[in-house]
């Protein structure tokens, strides 16, 4: 779970970061989905992942 956790942490960082680092017209296929109900909802669930994710490895940073 730990490493999970470190996954949804990195992926969700990136996803945030990446539209004020990148070129504007570059898209991330694999993210056009969440776009389709709106900026909000995007934001909201990239949030929601580094949140998650931050949460599983902070829980879980003990257990082998």
């Amino acid at each position: 779970m730990r490493e999970l956790g470190i996954f949804l942490f990195c992926a969700g960082l990136i996803a945030l970061l990446a539209p004020y680092l990148l070129p504007a017209n570059f898209r991330f296929p694999l993210l056009d989905w969440i776009y389709n109900w709106g900026p909000t909802v995007a934001w909201a669930i990239k949030g929601g992942a580094v949140l998650l994710g931050l949460g599983l490895w902070l829980g879980f940073r003990n257990r082998q």
